[in-house]
């Protein structure tokens, strides 16, 4: 989609700075306020992990929050406000950094995006927070390291889509003046293969929340970039790639439109009154199955 957007998609892979953790301090981001869980009048917390053993870190910025898994080294969960009255044009300025407020070791930086056909995919979108009297801070704020996640950087017709729905969400708040809020992250498995100290995630999520005629409402969608190969005969490529260094031989991108309970499922993550008001089970006695997207048309808003 083009149009005052241009050609940002939000996932490129831009070159890096030479810019390292001491090159800010944790003052430098000790005025963020981050994501408002009353933005949209009801209260939306922060998606936190249901199990007691995972360790999560809130990590605040403007007008988004990335609930950061050290583990992992990325991110568990990212939840962004979307203002489209205030939207604001700021320069893409492509400078990759680490949060300060993190050791360096717990950031999947650089070196995993170096010289291979990964993508530093942004979950936060650039452009999603970029509203307001501090939309140039907001802006920036996207290019930490905590707020990115490999992915391929194949352009097929899912992965358009899925950039081709941010940009929808983000158009039709602008166009009518909405208000969204929007929670993002991998889906993070202990299967998923190894490569240069991080495992690469094999699944993104994404849960859009407005208000429809006055009731929260929501809508969820699935980002598969899976080998298309049975479990064991992918587990065996995936382990001779990762011996010879070689990035995962990931899938097609494939974009799915799907009830947000199987999205706290599939994630362990608590996400609040989100699936009760899912657009896509309302109304329905059976549960619906993932729905493969090939168009915007098949987008279900209106589940009656």
């Amino acid at each position: 989609m083009i149009g005052r957007h241009g050609t940002d998609n939000g996932m490129a892979t831009p070159p890096d700075p030479p810019q390292n953790a001491e090159t800010a301090s944790p003052a430098s981001l000790v005025d963020r306020k981050g994501y408002d869980e009353r933005f949209l009048g009801p209260s939306l917390p922060l998606p936190r992990p249901t199990g007691p053993d995972t360790e999560t870190t809130v990590l605040p910025y403007t007008n988004f929050s990335v609930v950061f898994r050290p583990d992992r080294r990325l991110a568990a969960a990212t939840a962004v406000t979307i203002d489209g009255a205030h939207l604001v044009d700021v320069e893409r300025k492509d400078e990759w950094r680490f949060d300060p407020r993190l050791p360096e070791a717990q950031q999947a930086g650089a070196p995993v995006y170096r010289d291979n056909p990964l993508d530093k995919g942004h979950l936060v979108r650039r452009l999603d927070p970029v509203w307001g009297p501090n939309a140039s801070m907001a802006n920036d704020d996207t290019f930490h390291y905590t707020n990115a996640a490999p992915q391929m950087n194949v352009f097929n017709q899912g992965k358009q889509l899925w950039q081709g729905l941010e940009n929808f969400l983000l158009d039709h708040a602008e166009e009518f003046h909405r208000k969204l809020t929007v929670f993002t992250g991998p889906v993070l498995e202990n299967s998923d293969p190894p490569y240069r100290g991080i495992q690469v995630p094999l699944r993104f999520w994404k849960v859009a929340a407005f208000l429809q005629d006055g009731e929260l409402a929501s809508t969820a969608y699935v980002l598969d970039q899976s080998p298309d190969l049975s479990r064991d005969a992918a587990a065996r490529v995936m382990a001779e790639a990762a011996r010879a260094g070689d990035p995962p031989p990931l899938g097609a991108f494939r974009t799915f439109q799907v009830p947000v309970s199987d999205i706290a499922r599939l994630t362990a993550l608590d996400l609040g009154p989100l699936p009760a008001a899912d657009r896509l089970t309302a109304g329905r006695r059976a549960a619906p199955r993932w729905t493969r997207l090939e168009s915007y048309d098949d987008i279900t808003v209106d589940a009656a």
